[in-house]
């Protein structure tokens, strides 16, 4: 939380500017809200900013055979739902800058498991209970091996690898390639 609340100051700047291109190149809200599970399976509300045109979730039906995820994941590596500049804001994980406000309201921490809906759970087994020992992070193993570009098998064993292996210094390793993954924008659409 300490962390959260000295960075949003720092970044206020790229807040708003991110913020104002959504609001001026789209309609519909700036924020996106998603329903996830996390400690505990306490469920919260995720931010991020939108990225996709404001009726994304009802078009997603129409665009299912073009579906390139596996597990509970879609992803569409040119999905044309998403926006100009939210093309721009995902290449450089500035979409999930709204995270933030969750890890100061302590549903989240700058690292950890990814943050996942009620239905992924199934997909962990009986290790579901394990994976939500720990704080959903912003960042993990799983956005530093290859973000997008992984099968949903392997982000699920990054995620139990991270719970049942946690140190600060994991913590810092992650935080430190996190940056360097960003720069590098692999894998991210």
């Amino acid at each position: 939380r300490a962390a959260a609340a000295a960075f949003l100051p720092l970044l206020r700047p790229l807040l708003l500017v991110s913020a104002r291109l959504i609001k001026t190149t789209s309609r519909g809200p700036v924020i996106f809200v998603d329903r996830r599970v996390g400690l505990g399976q306490r469920p919260f509300d995720l931010y991020k900013f939108r990225t996709m045109h404001a009726d994304a979730q009802a078009s997603q039906r129409d665009l299912e055979e073009h579906n390139e995820a596996d597990g509970v994941l879609f992803k569409i590596r040119d999905d044309p739902r998403v926006i100009g500049v939210g093309r721009v804001l995902r290449r450089i994980s500035l979409d999930e800058l709204p995270q933030l406000f969750n890890v100061l309201r302590g549903e989240m921490s700058l690292v950890g498991p990814r943050p996942i809906i009620q239905d992924e759970l199934k997909h962990y087994g009986e290790q579901g209970a394990v994976f939500l020992a720990l704080k959903p992070g912003i960042t993990g193993l799983w956005q530093i091996s290859g973000r997008s570009d992984i099968s949903y098998e392997d982000r699920v064993k990054l995620d139990i690898y991270y719970v049942e292996n946690w140190s600060l210094f994991l913590d810092i390793k992650i935080l430190l390639k996190t940056v360097a993954t960003i720069l590098g924008m692999k894998g991210a659409y």
